[in-house]
């Protein structure tokens, strides 16, 4: 069932008007008619509605039910990504939002070729806000994940007390076939933690860096023995943190 992200304003006592681009898709992309049903969300609740109204400017849907299973991962994940070249963000952001990330924040560390530019961050928002959006809705999500401005490495570092743990991928604990301490890390949590995981960019991090982050109280660990991409590690880390939650039961 095709699911759409609606701000609180569209929702009334019982339906909800769908304007805009989410009317065109409905419309156009979908061709759906009178009587079709789809799942509506704001925030962190989503309905099933029956498309009951056509007008030229807008949709009206009556809501049928609230869907009360429960589709977000039972603790807070937030991916912290060293900006990357290219399209690399773009795809962590995409897949791991499909993996249940609750929250991603993008810095710049030392031995990140990409420098953030300030000038273009509007526009860069706005495109990742609408990655986050339709990633949800093809996911099933029940809520869209927040993507922050991105961050210096030392407004990072002051953010880890927010947190319940703080963990640091970091390619020399895999080179040391460090292996227990994320398991020991999940085995500690319970529902409504809050966990920062955080991926450096392609040259991973400097010594500096990973001293700091040590001192505000992270700990570093491997992802298995093998090396990974850094667009692969954050989504590594979700599957396994998926896997722990929510199918071992």
């Amino acid at each position: 069932m095709q699911r759409y992200f609606l701000d609180t304003s569209h929702f009334k006592a019982d339906y909800v008007m769908i304007t805009g681009e989410e009317q065109k898709h409905i419309r156009r992309v979908m061709r759906m008619d009178i009587g079709d049903t789809i799942v509506c969300c704001a925030i962190d609740r989503c309905y099933t509605c029956k498309l009951s109204e056509f007008a030229d400017n807008h949709i009206k849907a009556q809501i049928i039910s609230e869907e009360h299973v429960d589709k977000e991962l039972p603790v807070k994940v937030t991916i912290a990504h060293g900006l990357p070249k290219g399209d690399k963000l773009e795809l962590v952001f995409q897949k791991g939002t499909e993996l249940g990330a609750y929250e991603f924040i993008p810095f710049e560390a030392e031995r990140s070729i990409v420098k953030w530019d300030e000038k273009k961050a509007h526009k860069k928002m706005e495109r990742w806000n609408k990655i986050l959006k339709e990633a949800a809705e093809q996911s099933h999500r029940q809520r869209v994940p927040k993507v922050l401005q991105v961050q210096k490495f030392s407004c990072l570092v002051s953010m880890f007390k927010e947190y319940t743990h703080v963990l640091v991928a970091y390619e020399e604990a895999a080179k040391s076939d460090e292996k227990s301490r994320l398991s020991e890390v999940l085995e500690q949590m319970k529902s409504g933690d809050k966990l920062l995981l955080i991926v450096g960019p392609e040259g991973g991090f400097s010594d500096r860096e990973v001293i700091e982050m040590k001192e505000f109280g992270a700990l570093t660990c491997g992802f298995g023995p093998r090396i990974l991409r850094s667009e692969t590690a954050p989504l590594y880390g979700l599957a396994a943190i998926s896997y722990h939650f929510e199918l071992l039961g």
